[in-house]
């Protein structure tokens, strides 16, 4: 089974894709969109750090859909990962996505490609008010990405909104199940773990 989960930046994609990795009794697999952001290592440090990387084209959105085509056929592919403190991909380490039963991937751009869109078995739209995602993303960049407010602030008027205005919350009309309230909706989680252990053991 392949699922999607969309929505803006801080909306709880990540702690829904967890949470349902608790409840769903089969082997998931979390692919995050953001691993496959186009590397720029041809460009300086400076040049990375004013990509709008809220925009789809700054996703390698082919390589992503092979990976996937790969994993669903049973075969592995080596792990991505990206840098976000030097704005650039990190070298590979020697790591790979095994197959699972269940694979998840989860971005703010992943219902942007048709052809992923296809193989989705299931697409989740994460609809939560921007002032909560705004303040979620305040607390991850400076906890988790070394980012201070003024970076935050600047950037969020610059890229995040304007392209959540433009494509993100276009994203809603293709969801199968549109989530409100973040990955903590302990109801609603409860609800689509039930429903994919359901359809695992369908078509197992």
């Amino acid at each position: 089974m392949f699922i999607g989960i969309c929505g803006a930046s801080g909306s709880g994609k990540s702690t829904l894709a967890e949470e349902l990795a608790t409840m769903v009794n089969k082997s998931i697999l979390i692919i995050n969109q953001d691993a496959y952001y186009f590397d720029h290592k041809d460009m300086s440090f400076e040049e990375r750090c004013l990509l709008n990387y809220d925009e789809p084209s700054v996703f390698e959105h082919d390589l992503l859909y092979s990976d996937v085509l790969t994993l669903l056929a049973g075969k592995r592919v080596p792990k991505k990962q990206y840098d976000y403190t030097h704005h650039c991909r990190a070298p590979f380490g020697g790591e790979y996505l095994e197959p699972h039963d269940v694979i998840i991937l989860e971005g703010i751009h992943a219902f942007y490609d048709s052809r992923l869109r296809s193989l989705m078995d299931l697409k989740l739209y994460m609809h939560v008010e921007s002032d909560i995602c705004l303040l979620r993303r305040i607390k991850r960049d400076i906890n988790e990405r070394g980012r201070d407010i003024d970076n935050i602030s600047g950037q969020y008027m610059a890229t995040v909104k304007p392209m959540f205005d433009q494509y993100i919350r276009n994203y809603e009309q293709y969801a199968d199940v549109i989530v409100a309230g973040g990955g903590k909706n302990a109801k609603i989680t409860e609800i689509l773990a039930g429903y994919i252990n359901n359809d695992l053991h369908l078509f197992k």
